[in-house]
C-alpha cells in the first residue's frame, strides 16, 4: 500500500509542476479530473487512502482536460511495483471511450507518452505542459503520407530553385555543370536517396526512431535536410531540433539549412534568437547550451520540438546529454560516422576498466540502443568502403613512421631512461606513448616528425608546393612547438617565400583560431595564391591542431594529415582520418584556361596520412600500408653504446617533475571538516570560472581537452593542491565522482550531484524500458538483483562463476533474493551491465 501512495503522492507533484491544476487559481480553472466520477476536496485528496489505484467505485484515472473543459489526455496511474505498461489496453479503452488521442501511463518513477494515432509508447522523463499537448495535437500526423512521398534527386532542389528544370541554363547540357555551380543546387546521391527511402519504410514498419550510419565526407547534413523536409511537408512535424556538440558545428548546420531550406522553412540558431525561436520550424543548438542549470526543462516542453536530430549521435547523445535528447517527445533520428562494427575485434571480456576503447564501446551500444536498432543494425549504413566503391570517397596512403624513441614508447617494456642525478644516486625512468609530449620531452623526434613529413608529403598539382594540410598535436605547446619547427623548416626549403606563415597554430587558445578554419577552407589563410596569381589556394599550407579541426570540419583540398600523438579514441580516429576522404578537382581554383589544360592531375585520388605512433595498427591490428618508411634512430638516451649519459647530456629528454605528487599536503578532517570541503570545492570552482580557456572549452563541448588541461595546469600546484580526490571528499557523495561530473556541476550543466542510488534507479528504469518485462511482480527482485550485481564486487564474483552456495550467508544478496528473479534475467540483467553500465561511478 505504501508503494500506491508513493507512486500518488509523485504523479501529483509532476502534474502540479508541468502546470495541470487539481484545483482552480488565479490561472485558470482544474483541468484535472478523476475518473469516474470521483469528486473530493482538496483536504481530501491530500488525505486519500493508500490504494489510491481503487475505490469503491472502481479504478481512478487522471482526465486532463483542454482549456475548454473537454478531455485532452488520459493519465494512467499504476503503483511503483508495477510496470506502467501493465494499464496500457485499459488506458486505451479509456481514452477511445473520452475520444482523447493521447495517453500517459506512469507509476511515479517511470513514465510513457502514448499518441494513440502514431505507434507506440515511449518513455518520457517529465509530464508535457497543457499548452503544449494542445499545441501537438495540431500535428495532424499521418505516417501513411510521410511514407508514400516521392523523393528524387532533385528533391532538395526544389525547394531551393523551384523552377530550375525551365531555365535555359539547365537545358542547355553543355551550360548544366556551370548552372549548377553558381545556383549551388544541391542534387541527392543514390545513397543519400537509399537513406531516406530506408527510413520511410522504418516509419512503415512503425519505428520512430532512426540511425544513419555514414562515412564522413558522404553529406550527413545534406541528407538531414532532406528527411526534415520530408517531415515538415507531409505535416507529421511541427518544428524540428538540430543538436550539435560543438559551437563551430551549430553555425555551420544552420548555415547549411538555410542554404537548402530557406525557401520553405526558417532555420535560427537558439542561443541567437532565445525570444522567438518559435517563429522557425528548424531550431539547431548545442547539446551544452541546453543542459546548463536545465535549460532545456525551464524553457521548452518536451512537446515543442517533435522531430529531434542529432548530429554525432553517439558525442551528442552522451552521458548527461542524453536528458536532452530523450526529454522531446517525437521522432529521433540519430546521424554518425562511427561505425559499431569498427570495434568488432576488441574482445570487451579483458581489461574491461583500462583498454582506452572500452569507453567508445559503451557510448556506441548505448547510441545503437537509443535509435531502436535491432541486433545493431542502423537503418540505413554506407561505409568509406562503400563511397570509395561508388567514387565519391578515396582513401588514404598510410604512412607507418616510426623514429627508434616512438617504437620504444610503445613496447611493453617502454622508454627507459637511466641516469645519475646530482646526489649520485642512479635513477631509471619508464615512459610510454601516453607520456609523450607530456612528460617525456624529445626535441630531435618532432625535428625527425616534421621533416619526414615535409619529405613526403603530396605536392599541390597545380603550383607543386607542399599540399594543404593539417596536424594533429598532443596538447597546446606540442602544437606550438611544431608549428615553429615546420616554419623554420619551410624557410630553409623556400627561401623568401613564407614569412613564418607557411603554418598556423590553430588551437582554442589563439585569437581568432575558429575564423582560420574557415580562411583556410576558403583559401585565404593569411594570404592566398604564394606560387600562382592565377590559383586560388590558401598562403598558409600547414594546420597545426590539437582537437578543433576533428569533427565536421570540411575542406576538400586536405592532401595530408599528420597523426603527430598517440590516438585512444576510434571515433576520433575515424573523424581525422575522414578529413581526407573527399574528393576534389584542384582546376576549380585555377583561373587561367590555358594552364588548366596542362595539368596532368588535376583531381585528387588519394591523400597521405602520416602516422608516428602505429595507430592504424592499434585500431586495425593488420593494415595493409601503402608505404613503410623506417627512420633513422635519432639521438636518444638510451642504447647499449657506453655508460649511460647525466640529466644534462640527455639531448631529446627533457624531464619535468615526477615528484609532485610528494608535496600533496593531507591533512586530517576533524568534525568542522564539512565546512572545510565546501570551501575548498567553493575555491576550485571560482578557480575553474576565472579561467578564459576552461570556461570557452566547456561551452564548446570539447571535454577531452578541459580534462587534460585541469590536470596539467590546475591540479597539484603548490598554491592551491587541487586534486581530484579531494574535490571528491569535499563533494561528500556516496560514489566516486568524474572530473567531468564535478566541471558539469559548477558550470551549472547538472543541477546536483546524483547519489549512488539515484543513478542506480535511472540504469534500472533503462534497462525495464529496454526489455518490458511481462512478470511485473518480479521487477522488485529484479532491482535488487541489478543494483546489488553492479554495486559488489563479490556479488559479481559469485555470479559470474555460478558459486551461488556463497550466497546462503551473503547478507547483501542471499540465495532466496536470486531465486525471486526469473531465470532468464539472471543471465540477462549481468550480460546488460556488462554493454551498458559503467561500474567505475559506483565506486566509493
Amino acid at each position: 500500500m505504501a508503494k500506491e501512495a508513493a507512486a500518488r503522492i509523485k504523479i501529483n507533484k509532476l502534474l502540479e509542476d508541468a502546470g495541470w491544476r487539481f484545483f482552480a487559481d488565479e490561472h485558470g480553472p482544474a483541468n484535472i479530473q478523476l475518473e469516474p466520477q470521483v469528486n473530493i476536496s482538496k483536504q481530501e485528496l491530500d488525505e486519500f487512502g493508500e490504494n489510491f489505484e481503487k475505490t469503491s467505485k472502481g479504478y481512478i484515472d487522471f482526465l486532463l482536460l483542454n482549456e475548454k473543459g473537454f478531455p485532452l489526455l488520459v493519465l494512467e496511474a499504476k503503483s511503483e511495483d508495477k510496470n506502467p505498461l501493465v494499464g496500457k489496453e485499459q488506458a486505451r479503452r479509456y481514452a477511445r471511450d473520452q475520444n482523447c488521442r493521447f495517453v500517459i501511463l506512469s507509476n511515479g518513477n517511470l513514465h510513457y507518452f502514448w499518441d494513440l494515432e502514431r505507434g507506440n509508447p515511449y518513455i518520457i522523463t517529465t509530464f508535457p505542459t497543457p499548452d503544449s499537448v494542445t499545441g501537438y495535437q495540431k500535428v495532424s500526423s499521418d505516417p501513411v503520407v510521410l511514407v508514400n512521398e516521392g523523393i528524387e534527386t532533385d528533391y532538395i532542389v526544389l525547394t531551393q530553385h523551384p523552377r530550375y528544370s525551365s531555365d535555359a541554363g539547365w537545358k542547355n547540357e553543355e551550360e548544366r555543370s556551370r548552372y549548377i555551380q553558381e545556383n549551388k543546387l544541391r542534387f541527392l546521391r543514390p545513397y543519400q536517396l537509399q537513406a531516406i527511402r530506408a527510413l520511410q519504410q522504418a516509419v512503415k514498419n512503425g519505428k520512430d526512431r532512426f540511425l544513419f550510419e555514414m562515412a564522413t565526407g558522404t553529406g550527413k547534413t545534406l541528407t538531414a535536410a532532406a528527411v526534415i523536409k520530408l517531415f515538415l511537408k507531409t505535416g507529421n512535424v511541427q518544428r524540428v531540433l538540430f543538436l550539435v556538440d560543438r559551437l563551430e558545428l551549430e553555425d555551420q548546420a544552420n548555415k547549411h539549412f538555410k542554404a537548402y531550406l530557406s525557401n520553405d522553412y526558417k532555420s535560427v540558431i537558439y542561443k541567437e534568437n532565445r525570444d522567438d525561436w518559435r517563429r522557425a520550424e528548424i531550431v539547431v543548438s548545442t547539446v551544452q547550451s541546453l543542459l546548463v542549470n536545465n535549460k532545456y526543462q525551464n524553457l521548452f516542453s518536451p512537446m515543442d520540438f517533435d522531430l529531434v536530430i542529432s548530429d554525432e549521435a553517439h558525442r551528442s547523445i552522451g552521458g548527461n546529454a542524453r536528458a536532452v535528447f530523450d526529454y522531446f517527445i517525437g521522432y529521433k533520428l540519430g546521424l554518425t560516422a562511427t561505425p559499431r562494427d569498427y570495434l568488432k575485434k576488441y574482445d570487451g571480456s579483458k581489461n574491461r576498466s583500462k583498454d582506452p576503447r572500452e569507453l567508445e564501446r559503451r557510448l556506441m551500444l548505448d547510441t545503437y540502443r537509443t535509435f531502436g536498432c535491432e541486433n545493431s543494425q542502423p537503418t540505413y549504413r554506407y561505409s568509406l568502403l562503400d563511397g570509395v566503391r561508388d567514387g565519391f570517397l578515396i582513401n588514404p596512403t598510410v604512412i607507418d613512421a616510426r623514429t627508434e624513441v616512438t617504437t620504444e614508447l610503445l613496447s611493453q617494456e617502454g622508454f627507459i631512461v637511466s641516469f645519475t642525478d646530482v646526489t649520485g644516486e642512479d635513477i631509471e625512468e619508464t615512459f610510454r606513448q601516453r607520456e609523450f609530449e607530456k612528460r617525456f620531452f624529445s626535441p630531435s623526434t618532432n625535428m625527425l616528425f616534421c621533416k619526414t613529413f615535409l619529405d613526403n608529403a603530396l605536392r599541390d598539382p597545380v603550383s607543386s608546393e607542399i599540399g594543404k594540410s593539417i596536424i594533429f598535436a598532443v596538447s597546446q605547446h606540442h602544437a606550438a612547438k611544431l608549428t615553429q619547427i615546420l616554419n623554420e623548416i619551410a624557410d630553409r626549403m623556400y627561401p623568401c617565400k613564407y614569412q613564418s606563415d607557411f603554418a598556423v597554430q590553430v588551437t582554442s587558445q589563439i585569437p581568432d583560431a575558429q575564423q582560420f578554419t574557415i580562411n583556410f577552407t576558403n583559401n585565404n589563410l593569411l594570404g592566398s595564391g604564394n606560387f600562382l596569381e592565377t590559383y586560388k589556394t590558401s598562403k598558409a599550407r600547414v594546420c597545426v591542431t590539437v582537437g578543433m579541426m576533428t569533427t565536421g570540419y570540411d575542406c576538400p583540398d586536405i592532401l595530408n594529415l599528420g597523426l603527430f600523438r598517440p590516438i585512444f579514441s576510434p571515433t576520433d580516429f575515424i573523424q581525422i582520418k575522414g578529413r581526407g576522404t573527399r574528393r576534389h578537382d584542384f582546376r576549380e581554383q585555377l583561373f587561367d584556361d590555358e594552364l588548366k589544360e596542362k595539368i596532368l592531375n588535376p583531381e585528387k585520388i588519394t591523400f597521405m596520412l602520416f602516422d608516428f605512433f602505429a595507430n592504424c595498427e592499434y585500431f586495425e591490428e593488420k593494415y595493409d600500408y601503402d608505404k613503410v618508411i623506417k627512420l633513422p634512430r635519432g639521438k636518444s638516451g638510451k642504447g647499449g653504446e657506453g655508460p649511460r649519459p647525466g640529466p644534462e647530456e640527455i639531448e631529446t629528454y627533457e624531464h619535468l617533475g615526477t615528484d609532485i605528487l610528494a608535496t600533496v599536503r593531507e591533512e586530517p578532517v576533524g568534525p568542522e571538516g564539512m565546512r572545510i570541503d565546501r570551501m575548498f570545492f567553493e575555491q576550485f570552482e571560482d578557480t575553474v570560472r576565472e579561467n578564459d580557456f576552461i570556461v570557452q572549452s566547456v561551452e564548446e563541448g570539447k571535454w577531452d581537452q578541459v580534462i587534460d588541461y585541469v590536470n596539467k595546469e590546475v591540479f597539484d600546484k603548490p598554491e592551491e593542491y587541487y586534486n581530484l580526490d579531494k574535490l571528491r571528499k569535499a563533494a561528500a557523495i556516496d560514489r566516486r565522482l568524474t572530473l567531468r561530473e564535478i566541471l558539469e556541476k559548477i558550470f551549472g550543466l547538472i543541477p546536483r550531484f546524483k547519489s549512488k542510488d539515484e543513478l542506480l534507479e535511472e540504469e534500472f528504469s533503462k534497462f525495464i524500458a529496454d526489455y518490458k518485462p511481462e512478470e511485473v511482480n518480479a521487477i522488485p527482485a529484479m532491482k535488487h538483483f541489478f543494483k546489488a550485481y553492479v554495486t559488489s564486487d563479490q556479488i559479481r564474483h559469485i555470479i559470474n562463476n555460478k558459486h551461488y552456495n556463497e550466497l546462503y550467508t551473503n547478507p547483501v544478496f542471499s540465495a532466496r533474493d536470486l531465486k525471486a528473479v526469473p531465470l532468464k534475467y539472471r543471465e540477462i540483467i549481468p550480460e546488460y551491465i556488462k554493454d551498458y553500465v559503467s561500474l567505475n561511478q559506483f565506486a566509493a
